[in-house]
């Protein structure tokens, strides 16, 4: 099996970590931006991606700083955003955490550039 690396990117989104984590943790925020489609089943999430699903459970759940979702299929890959916001500016950041297969490293930060891209502009950031 492939040896997962941890890829760690950072975003600065312009609005409250309140917004942002309704947009992170839930199936309609979800699906605003991150899938096609989103259903949730107690702490099961599928997404829905051009005909094809992908299950993960959220496993960790901290109000307005920290979502982590594993995949169901694989146990030892997640994705994980966390939220920051500096106490002097007050400028908030997201940060994305996923594990990567070491080939796949620039793959998945150029879908999570994008898919930030569309973070984003649904919040008009």
């Amino acid at each position: 099996m492939a040896e997962k690396v941890k890829v760690q990117l950072e975003y600065v989104i312009n609005c409250s970590p309140k917004v942002l984590y309704n947009r992170l943790s839930t199936a309609s925020g979800l699906a605003e931006w991150f899938a096609e489609d989103v259903r949730v089943k107690g702490k099961k999430f599928t997404f829905s991606w051009e005909g094809s699903e992908q299950v993960a459970e959220m496993t960790m759940k901290r109000e307005n700083r920290i979502v982590r979702f594993n995949w169901v299929d694989d146990e030892n890959s997640y994705f994980e955003f966390r939220i920051s916001q500096d106490e002097l500016t007050g400028d908030v950041s997201l940060i994305v955490i996923d594990l990567a297969d070491a080939d796949e490293q620039e793959e998945i930060i150029d879908l999570w550039n994008a898919q930030i891209s569309d973070l984003k502009h649904v919040l008009g950031s």
